[in-house]
C-alpha cells in the first residue's frame, strides 16, 4: 500500500496564495504549510494520473487493482514467489482490452494462455466454419462439440493442470465441454 511521502512538497502552496494580509502572517503560513503537507501526495496522484492508468508505470498495487477493473487474466501474476510475476501482471493488464474482443476464439484462448504461461498451447476443436452457395448444404465439424487443451511447459508445476483448468474454463465459449492437459516439454540436448 502506497502511503504519505516524508518531506513531499506541494506543487502548488496555499502559502503563495493567501491575499497580502497575511503574507507575513506567522500563524496563516504555519497553518497552510500544515495543509500543504496533507494535500501533497494529492497533488502529486493528480499531477501523475496518466501514469496510474498507464501498467507499465503504475504503482504494483494499483496494476493489480487496475488489473481486476478491467476484467484482466492474472492468474500467473497472483503467484507470490515467482520473479516475473510483476511483468507478467503488467502485460496481462495491457492486454485485457485486446482480449476482451477476442474472447471466446481459439486465437483468444490460445493468447490467454500464452500470457498466462508463458507457452504456446495445442487447442483442438470439434466446430468449423463453411460458406455454401446453396442452401442446407453440408454443416462442417463434429457433430458433438469439444475442445482440448495441451499445454507443454519446460518445468510443469503441481498446479499448473489446475491453473490451466481454471483458465480454460473462463476464456471458452460457455457451451464447449473441454478437457486439458499438462505435459513437460521435450529437453534439446545440450541446454
Amino acid at each position: 500500500m502506497r502511503g504519505s511521502v516524508d518531506g513531499l512538497g506541494s506543487s502548488a502552496p496555499l502559502g503563495m496564495m493567501l491575499p497580502a494580509v497575511f503574507a507575513d502572517d506567522d500563524l496563516a503560513q504555519r497553518f497552510v504549510a500544515g495543509l500543504d503537507e496533507v494535500l501533497a501526495p494529492i497533488h502529486n496522484v493528480l499531477d501523475c494520473l496518466d501514469a496510474y492508468f498507464t501498467p507499465s508505470l503504475a504503482p504494483v498495487d494499483f496494476t493489480r487493482w487496475l488489473g481486476d477493473w478491467v476484467g484482466a487474466e492474472t492468474g500467473v501474476a497472483d503467484r507470490p514467489g515467482r520473479k516475473d510475476s510483476e511483468a507478467v501482471l503488467r502485460t496481462a493488464v495491457a492486454a485485457a482490452s485486446y482480449l476482451h474482443r477476442i474472447r471466446g476464439t481459439r486465437r483468444g484462448l490460445a493468447e490467454a494462455i500464452r500470457l498466462a504461461f508463458g507457452a504456446w498451447p495445442e487447442i483442438t476443436e470439434s466446430g468449423a466454419a463453411d460458406w455454401n452457395a446453396k442452401p442446407l448444404g453440408p454443416v462442417p465439424g463434429e457433430r458433438r462439440p469439444r475442445l482440448h487443451v495441451a499445454l507443454a511447459l519446460p518445468d510443469p508445476g503441481p498446479t499448473d493442470q489446475h491453473r490451466l483448468e481454471s483458465l480454460v474454463a473462463a476464456a471458452r465459449p460457455a457451451h464447449m465441454p473441454y478437457t486439458v492437459q499438462v505435459t513437460a516439454a521435450e529437453r534439446t540436448p545440450g541446454r
